[in-house]
């Protein structure tokens, strides 16, 4: 059974920074595919970056570029997501996802994985 778990939620200021850690565990050894989301009530579930199994390939969504990095420990099958200059409009329940183990690469849609995590708020104050 593949478990995915993010930590590292909260609140902060507005033009703050936040780190969110995602763990896996029961995958598989070679790792996975992951990528964080994010989702506001009444909206659909929205891509933010991804990376590939080795960590190698990182994908972003426009909004998150530059103000987003993704990394992983592979070591560790965990993977971060540094946020910086924070804006409001970046309040979100922010949900980490896994591909299947057979998928290198990560994608943007939701629909292109296998296990979430439960997500995590994260409310950024003006």
């Amino acid at each position: 059974q593949v478990n995915v778990i993010e930590s590292g939620g909260g609140t902060v200021q507005a033009g703050g920074s936040l780190r969110l850690s995602c763990a896996v565990s029961g995958g598989a050894s070679s790792g996975h595919a992951m990528a964080w989301f994010r989702q506001v009530p009444g909206l659909e579930r929205e891509f933010v970056a991804g990376i590939s199994r080795s960590g190698e390939t990182t994908i972003y969504a426009d909004s998150a570029k530059g103000r987003c990095t993704i990394s992983r420990e592979t070591a560790k099958n965990t993977v971060k997501l540094q946020m910086i200059s924070l804006k409001p409009e970046g309040t979100a329940t922010y949900y980490c996802a896994a591909r299947g183990s057979s998928m290198i690469f990560a994608a943007r849609r939701p629909d292109g994985y296998d296990y979430w995590g439960q997500g995590i708020q994260v409310f950024v104050s003006s």
